[in-house]
């Protein structure tokens, strides 16, 4: 890596940690040319706003989530443990990414260009990664018949968008409460609420 790629990787992970700390509006690039010992001209050498240092740092975690995501779901062998995996994973893995969580929910950035972008891209991934697993589970005999997956996958992903904010912004809940909860949800669109 030359120097020109530290620089670079430096003040995205600065960034990170800043806009995480202040949120976007109240960043400065002072605040981040301060932090990586670079002044804000350096600053400008690499990214020529705010913004785009912001769209870095949003893809940086969205990149790093997707890859995680992956290769936590790869090692379950049925297309039900994976998609259980699937939902306990991203649902606690989307508290400690509050870059992405911001870009992807918050209303106050939609002005920014770039994130209604950024937010198709991802429900487009999210719903083709889910629409995998159900097809997967099709095939294997694991699901009864769906005649649309994607409609499926589709409203798994708003459920879980949906259970997002309850679930994740209240501070005085735990990984393991939260695990319990989001399990406990997973039963019910496994196995329903009717009795059989």
């Amino acid at each position: 890596m030359n120097k020109s790629d530290t620089n670079l990787e430096k003040i995205i992970e600065a960034a990170k940690v800043i806009f995480s700390r202040y949120g976007f509006k109240k960043t400065t690039l002072d605040e981040i040319a301060k932090s990586v010992h670079m002044g804000k001209s350096s600053i400008y050498y690499y990214f020529p706003s705010k913004e785009d240092i912001f769209k870095a740092v949003i893809d940086k975690e969205a990149t790093q989530f997707r890859q995680e995501l992956i290769a936590h779901i790869s090692g379950e062998k049925t297309a039900k443990e994976k998609l259980r995996a699937y939902t306990v994973y991203r649902m606690l893995k989307f508290k400690r990414l509050s870059n992405f969580y911001a870009a992807i929910s918050a209303d106050y950035l939609s002005h920014i260009s770039f994130i209604d972008e950024i937010r198709k891209k991802y429900d487009i991934e999210e719903s083709a990664m889910i629409q995998n697993i159900l097809v997967e589970g099709l095939v294997k005999g694991e699901f009864s018949s769906l005649e649309e997956p994607e409609l499926a996958a589709t409203t798994i992903v708003i459920a879980m968008k949906g259970l997002e904010y309850p679930f994740l912004m209240t501070e005085n809940r735990n990984e393991d409460e939260l695990k319990s909860k989001i399990e406990k949800l997973l039963d019910i669109l496994f196995y329903g609420i009717i009795k059989k």
